[in-house]
């Protein structure tokens, strides 16, 4: 008696309990993915029809000949722990996906099978330098010891090396990036009777003196990598043989600006190339609407573009034109009406230009207006006539006194 729990291709009869695609337009239609992807149709079912994934996350993507038997529901974790934890995690990233893998047996499994797996061969080019980088590995991260070693020398002049305060024997400068790390050293010394939180005191300053040195170097090779020396200098011939850069718009700056964090990973070419394809994919986009825009209105070839795009300038000027001319005429309609709530009462050509506006926003009658200010100019003459009299009468009596004594 057949098992009623588990599933069979319809096709070659094989099970597919574990992994099948189901089709959405036929009933009681489910095929092994073998079958489904050499495009198997059987009764009423056509290859074309839509289809559904169903699984119970307990197929392996790499077959059962991989190591570990990982299945998709553990990959699909993993995937989803090294992009919210960042390569090198592997503690929080075995937390994520699932008690039963150690840190050791993720970073096996991904190393193994996403990077120098099939799949990692097929995604990353062999051309792309330092594929995977450990950047606490002995030699070429960030945080190497390798990074230490003097770099070979500039190739400048004298007068540009005194220009630069460059000492080409030792490649180093006269004032170097965070010139004050020798202090750290500077007065550490070797005693036999040092107790333990001494010694792990001086070990912590040698190594913040190291990292120093090390981001000191670092900088020096992202100077070396994108030739920032002979640009200050002004001697960068290759640029002067280059065309002309183009134009770079604000979303492309905002754009470099949000990268920028990474341009320590990828050299100045690579930088460039990345932003041109970028800019290349805009253009493209561009284009593809404007030949969509001929599409729907009928323009099939390229010749009959111009004499649509001269036709939509004329229809645009037409339109504009219109719509200034009738924004001109509602500006004069409005200039002639402003003052048409008032220029019919008694006193409107008695005041001034200024007047008419305060009055109209006031909603003030024009006789009442000139009764106001006539008050308040009458009030201001007398308060005006009384002052000039006291001080009249003041500069008096101070006179008199004066004369008395």
């Amino acid at each position: 008696m057949a098992d009623l729990g588990k599933k069979y291709c319809v096709y070659c009869l094989a099970e597919v309990t574990s992994l099948r695609l189901r089709c959405t337009e036929c009933q009681d239609m489910e095929l092994c993915p073998d079958c489904f992807s050499a495009g198997a149709e059987i009764g009423s079912h056509r290859r074309w029809h839509g289809y559904q994934l169903v699984d119970g996350g307990r197929f392996t993507l790499w077959g059962p000949e991989a190591e570990g038997g990982w299945t998709s529901r553990e990959e699909q974790l993993l995937l989803d722990a090294i992009e919210q934890f960042g390569f090198g995690n592997w503690e929080d990233m075995a937390a994520h996906v699932g008690a039963s893998r150690t840190p050791q047996e993720v970073m096996d499994h991904y190393v193994s099978m996403y990077i120098h797996g099939n799949l990692g061969k097929a995604c990353i080019p062999d051309t792309i330098p330092n594929r995977v980088t450990d950047h606490t590995c002995p030699s070429g991260g960030p945080l190497s010891p390798s990074l230490t070693v003097p770099l070979l020398p500039l190739d400048i002049t004298v007068a540009e090396q005194q220009q630069l305060a460059y000492m080409p024997l030792r490649d180093d400068y006269e004032i170097e990036y965070d010139n004050e790390a020798e202090t750290l050293i500077s007065g550490l010394s070797v005693n036999y009777d040092d107790d333990d939180v001494e010694i792990e005191l001086k070990r912590a300053h040698v190594d913040m003196y190291v990292r120093k040195l090390k981001e000191r170097q670092r900088r020096k090779c992202i100077a070396r990598d994108y030739n920032l020396v002979p640009a200050f200098l002004g001697k960068d011939k290759k640029d002067k043989e280059k065309p002309a850069k183009r134009k770079i718009s604000k979303e492309e700056k905002e754009l470099r600006l949000k990268l920028r964090p990474l341009y320590q990973f990828m050299s100045s070419k690579e930088i460039e190339d990345f932003f041109d394809n970028v800019h290349k994919e805009r253009m493209l986009r561009t284009k593809i609407r404007e030949l969509q825009r001929y599409r729907r209105n009928g323009i099939t070839k390229m010749e009959e573009s111009a004499e649509y795009e001269a036709a939509r300038h004329k229809r645009e000027k037409r339109k504009e034109n219109k719509n200034l001319a009738n924004s001109k005429r509602g500006k004069e309609e409005g200039k002639d009406g402003e003052f048409s709530s008032i220029e019919n009462l008694t006193g409107f050509e008695l005041l001034s230009d200024r007047e008419k506006v305060l009055c109209n926003t006031l909603n003030l009658s024009p006789a009442r207006y000139l009764t106001v200010k006539t008050i308040i100019i009458k009030d201001h003459l007398q308060k005006r006539q009384e002052y000039l009299a006291y001080v009249v009468f003041t500069d008096e009596s101070k006179r008199a006194v004066q004369e008395v004594a």
